[in-house]
């Protein structure tokens, strides 16, 4: 179960540099630039900081002996992400 947190671990620090990485282009006016719609903001950040506390909070429960918990919660960015992503929707 541990190999499986160290990949979550690995996969959340993609998606969170993958998510740092576009936000220029999203937001505008390069990568440190929040000049987006306020909505949009929010989601971001609460989406990063999702990213980056779902495989401490992983190495937590394995360390309070709940390791599938710990899977879990570790793989739910990347697995919600997805979903989110494959979602129908229209923009405009």
């Amino acid at each position: 179960m541990k190999v499986m947190l160290v990949l979550a671990a690995v996969v959340d620090l993609g998606l969170a540099a993958l998510l740092i990485g576009v936000s220029g282009f999203i937001f505008g006016g390069g990568p440190e630039g929040m000049k987006g719609e306020t909505g949009a903001v929010i989601v971001w950040v609460v989406a990063l900081a999702a990213t980056l506390a779902a495989p401490v909070a992983g190495f937590a429960l394995l360390g309070r002996q709940r390791p599938g918990l710990g899977a879990l919660v570790a793989w739910a960015p990347p697995i919600g992400g997805a979903l989110f992503s494959s979602l129908p929707f229209n923009p405009y």
